[in-house]
């Protein structure tokens, strides 16, 4: 196919919306590769050149000469979002198909019937969906001009965003015909990517590699240990930093731990994570008008989030590794002759990372659970029935089954909503891969350590070494660094803060599937018999008076007299519609004493009366010994009772850690059923990340 440069510049200049754009240096040569079919090719460019606009303007082209639709490969729905908008500004007709839209699916495959669509974008794991591989992709595989991978390193098992279903498209690609065009991008490959990248993705695949350099941004690390020096120094660097920008958490929690704070100092920022749900577009576009003053973030918002002049990328945590951090801050500076680019880290961070790759993964003993339950069931087995016979979280089940069903040949099956055994036996290979993929995640971590250990103007050179770049033209920063202390009494007022946030207790309304067959009730819990929407003090382990309630558990054997001020003040803060008129507490075998007296004191800090009703009928293993909520709420069956004659008035539940919140249903539940008023539980902490 002959390659047009006129019409290719012309849909670049209607893409950016300028009429004096011209190609960066790669991207024509990228997009006359591709239109004239000379074979597979990888661009490796940093975020903000405009990779997108090569496969948008390729496949426009294509379409104009004839040609059949593209099939773009995209891992995240916001960058779908983001992806479609920029296609239809050069008039590309783009739409995709995912969880989010099933009322528009008809329309897009009748469109794809028609020969209307030039792109479907889809994640990677729709490839895994029987009703899209037999009622779209059979019925538009022989027509597809354009296979476009974007993100192309999550493919890798080196790869930083190493997505499971990804392994799909290295067993699609053996099956494309040889002169396909198939286009890979992605911004953060080193060789060790580059060359699986070759492997999956051959034969023959070309690279098209560019300079990784961003001179315009200004590279700082900043070491403060405490959550409270770290909210405190972004309080004070927000009333002066210039311009709009995002601040990355590792942790849900701590992004809105940190949006809160700041909300409280009088900055226009919003939390945004994977459990913002609908409102992600929203703001999304609230920053891009800049209409907030940042986004405190995870890495929910992250591939493909596109704002030219953000001034500063702010990272509150260490990240996992440089990949994922030059991925990150990359978003800053992209149209600015200069941007901030600061990493600040604490002493939580290894703790977090630590467990992210512990995690990643199922272990020996995981798989070989999960495998014993279904060879026991010929017939298979539900997750829902897994979660009875295997004492794993919901998380650990579904990522187990996941990568077990991704191998080739595979060791289990799904027939319908139920898991099989099928006759292929784990290959070795399988725990190979987990083996190398773990011990790369450690080597990755090690080498954030040394990072965040760089002197001002010497961090955008490691990157790009870390990137196996060309480190020769870097330049210095253009911004002076900013501060690396804080003013004590800004971190005071961050410390009383952290001191003050608490935890929601969200009360249970249904009893676990299958019900608790030993206290004989199932479904849902009358309303008149559930607890009221409690609190926590604190965080297991963490900021504020997290490390003081795992001292008292487990170094004194008894809780400080400052964490019943603390629980006083709270409860006074609490604004409770029904005050309670007397205390008690969730009794314990193993640690009789440690939580009554905790209660007996709470109790009479606030002038109530103690009442020891609630009473443990049998010793039971340990709630956090139990991985799944079935688990939990089973162990806890039958174990407690009541003794003696219950008050009635609103009572104040007492435990010292709160988890899958059975305990606190059980215990509220034989509080109201024996005649008590409405019952708040208070934890002293929540439990895990």
């Amino acid at each position: 196919m002959i390659y047009n440069p006129k019409r290719a510049l012309e849909l670049l200049r209607m893409g950016s919306g300028r009429s004096d754009s011209e190609f960066r240096d790669g991207q024509e040569e990228a997009i006359r590769y591709i239109v004239e079919g000379h074979g597979r090719l990888l661009v490796v460019q940093k975020t903000g050149w405009g990779k997108s606009f090569v496969y948008f303007i390729a496949i426009k082209l294509l379409r104009e000469a004839g040609s059949g639709p593209a099939l773009l490969i995209s891992p995240l729905l916001a960058l779908m979002r983001n992806q479609i908008a920029a296609a239809r500004r050069m008039g590309v007709c783009a739409a995709t198909i995912n969880s989010d839209n099933q009322d528009e699916w008809s329309l897009v495959e009748d469109q794809l019937t028609e020969d209307k669509l030039d792109i479907l974008l889809i994640s990677p794991e729709r490839l895994a969906n029987a009703r899209f591989q037999s009622q779209v992709l059979a019925d538009i595989a022989a027509q597809i001009s354009l296979l476009v991978i974007d993100e192309a390193h999550c493919i890798s098992d080196w790869g930083h965003d190493f997505r499971p279903h990804y392994r799909l498209l290295e067993r699609m690609v053996r099956t494309l015909p040889p002169n396909l065009r198939l286009l890979a991008t992605t911004a953060t490959a080193n060789k060790r990517v580059m060359e699986d990248l070759a492997t999956v993705l051959g034969p023959g695949l070309d690279v098209s590699r560019g300079d990784l350099h961003r001179a315009s941004l200004s590279l700082q690390t900043i070491r403060l240990p405490s959550k409270a020096e770290r909210l405190a120094w972004l309080a004070e660097q927000l009333t002066t930093l210039p311009g709009n920008g995002i601040i990355y958490t590792l942790t849900v929690h701590d992004a809105n731990q940190v949006a809160d704070w700041l909300k409280r100092c009088g900055f226009n920022v919003e939390a945004y994570t994977g459990e913002t749900g609908d409102g992600r577009e929203t703001l999304e576009q609230a920053l891009l008008d800049n209409e907030v003053k940042a986004l405190v973030a995870t890495t929910a918002l992250g591939m493909g989030y596109d704002k030219p002049d953000l001034a500063f990328v702010i990272h509150y945590q260490m990240p996992g590794s440089v990949v994922a951090y030059y991925q990150q801050v990359g978003r800053a500076g992209r149209a600015l002759d200069a941007a901030y680019g600061i990493l600040l880290s604490g002493q939580e961070d290894s703790d977090i990372i630590n467990w992210f790759i512990g995690s990643a993964f199922p272990s020996r003993q995981e798989v070989a659970d999960v495998l014993e339950a279904m060879e026991q069931e010929p017939d298979g087995l539900s997750v829902t029935e897994l979660l009875y016979r295997v004492n794993l979280s919901r998380k650990r089940i579904d990522t187990t089954i996941e990568l077990l069903s991704l191998e080739a040949p595979a060791p289990i099956a799904r027939q319908g909503k139920q898991w099989q055994l099928t006759a292929a036996a784990l290959d070795k290979g399988f725990w190979d891969r987990v083996e190398r993929l773990t011990a790369l995640r450690k080597n990755e971590h090690r080498q954030m350590q040394d990072y965040i250990r760089l002197p001002f103007g010497a961090h955008m050179r490691f990157l790009i070494d870390a990137l196996d770049g060309d480190p020769g033209i870097i330049t210095r920063p253009s911004l002076p660094p900013l501060p690396t202390t804080v003013d004590r009494s800004s971190v005071r007022a961050a410390d009383e803060f952290l001191h003050r946030t608490h935890w929601p207790i969200k009360p249970r309304k249904k009893w676990p599937n299958g019900g608790m067959p030993l206290y004989g009730v199932k479904g849902s819990i009358a309303l008149q018999h559930q607890g009221q929407p409690g609190r926590a003090l604190c965080s297991w382990g963490r900021s504020g008076w997290g490390a003081l309630v795992e001292q008292g558990k487990y170094r004194d054997g008894r809780f400080s007299d400052d964490l019943v001020a603390a629980c006083v003040t709270m409860i006074q803060e609490w604004g409770l519609p029904s005050s309670p008129t007397w205390v008690t507490c969730v009794p314990s075998l193993r640690h009789p004493d440690l939580v009554p007296d905790f209660a007996q004191r709470l109790a009479a800090a606030l002038g109530l009366p103690f009442f020891r009703v609630l009473t443990k009928t049998t010793s039971r293993p340990e709630q956090k010994k139990m991985a799944n909520s079935i688990q939990q709420a089973r162990n806890i069956d039958g174990s407690l009772g009541v003794k003696g004659d219950v008050p009635g008035g609103p009572v104040l539940l007492i435990d010292d850690m709160v988890d899958s919140r059975w305990t606190l249903t059980v215990a509220s539940w034989l509080l109201r059923q024996h005649g008590s008023g409405e019952v708040w539980p208070m934890a002293l902490s929540y439990s895990g990340y």
